[in-house]
């Protein structure tokens, strides 16, 4: 007797909330943050309001799913940045290019607009210092790594610096794309600091 073995159906994967997720950034930078209504956000990704509140209910789970997906592109770079021979060197070049790419595109008044509505709605808020707190961990596991350090010191020791480099990442952000004549002054300026920011920790390594 011949047994025929069927596969089993799987589900499709649903790319829908990434394709959401991609108009409604556009829509953002459009709009506003505060201008775009959920029915723009709606109509922007071609859905009725019904079923776009079906995957996301409020401008604060957009937030929660761009800082996602954004937070998993972050995890891949760190990945690399700790297996890399040169950390910091990685690390520096992996800032600048972020530094370089908001020189290119609209997304800096998307979030200069989304960190200004932080003060305004704690919901928003809370998603931004998740963020920001899973960023620092990143940021000194790196510093840990290169100056041999336990984590925990080197939190201590190097959670200013951390919290630094993200101010100026998101000062060039808010800067980007020629809003001011000395956006490229600035931006300069920008990676200027954060070498000297590196070079500092690069130079504790040699004492620890």
């Amino acid at each position: 007797m011949t047994v025929t073995i069927r596969p089993v159906p799987t589900t499709a994967p649903d790319h829908r909330p990434s394709e959401i997720l991609d108009s409604a950034r556009r829509a953002f930078i459009e709009k506003g943050f505060d201008g775009a209504s959920m029915q723009d956000l709606a109509r922007a990704a071609g859905m009725s309001v019904g079923n776009f509140y079906r995957y996301f209910p409020s401008k604060a789970a957009i937030v929660a799913a761009l800082i996602t997906r954004d937070l998993d592109e972050v995890e891949k770079d760190f990945s690399e940045i700790l297996g890399a021979p040169e950390p910091l060197a990685l690390l520096r070049d992996k800032l600048a290019a972020h530094v370089r790419g908001h020189a290119l595109n609209d997304d800096g008044p998307l979030w200069a607009e989304i960190t200004a509505a932080a003060g305004r709605k704690p919901e928003i808020g809370e998603i931004l210092a998740r963020m920001e707190t899973e960023i620092t961990r990143y940021l000194t596991s790196v510093f840990a790594l290169v100056t041999g350090l336990p984590p925990e010191e080197a939190v201590q020791r190097y959670g200013a610096h951390a919290a630094l480099l993200m101010l100026l990442i998101k000062g060039s952000a808010t800067c980007s794309h020629g809003r001011a004549p000395q956006s490229d002054d600035l931006n300069a300026l920008i990676l200027r600091m954060i070498d000297r920011t590196l070079a500092e920790i690069s130079s504790d390594n040699t004492k620890v």
